[in-house]
């Protein structure tokens, strides 16, 4: 099933610890409903990028939530709201300031966009729409998500 032109049902539930735990990660209604709207917007992101969008994590039930480590217990993943993903091409960074800039630029509201670890951008519109920009890396001072999108050097002077 296709939640939009490029976005499939089949890559928004794959989970290799579902599968392994013999996890149910099938959407119920509503958040399917949610996954075919942040389908939607991640389509606009992909026109404006002209580039793929290589999704890595999106729906969680709240099942595989509670296994996966470090989920929030209250994860947009679990509503279909939110999506780990990157672009060839672009660093994690990257990514996360062009969607920050698309989105705002065009006034679609998104709830969070988070430059995770160096590695990814996390994503999510859930309707709160707090135009939440963050950065996290691994750290040894327990540090945890700090406002903006920064690099690893700036978010270790904060």
């Amino acid at each position: 099933m296709n939640l939009s032109p490029n976005f499939t049902l089949e890559e928004a539930t794959v989970s290799d610890t579902a599968a392994r735990l013999g996890i149910d990660n099938q959407p119920d209604a509503v958040s399917l409903a949610n996954m075919i709207d942040t389908a939607s917007k991640l389509e606009l992101l992909r026109a404006y990028l002209g580039k793929p969008i290589h999704t890595t994590s999106w729906y969680r039930s709240p099942v595989l939530n509670i296994v996966i480590p470090g989920s929030s217990r209250t994860s947009a993943h679990m509503t279909g709201y939110a999506v780990d993903c990157h672009v060839s091409g672009l660093s994690a960074l990257e990514l996360c300031k062009e969607a920050a800039r698309f989105f705002d630029s065009n006034n679609i509201p998104y709830d969070q966009i988070i430059h995770e670890y160096g590695k990814w951008m996390h994503i999510s519109f859930t309707p709160t729409y707090r135009r939440q920009t963050l950065t996290i890396f691994k750290n040894n001072s327990g540090k945890k998500y700090v406002a903006g999108l920064l690099t690893e050097k700036e978010y270790n002077l904060i």
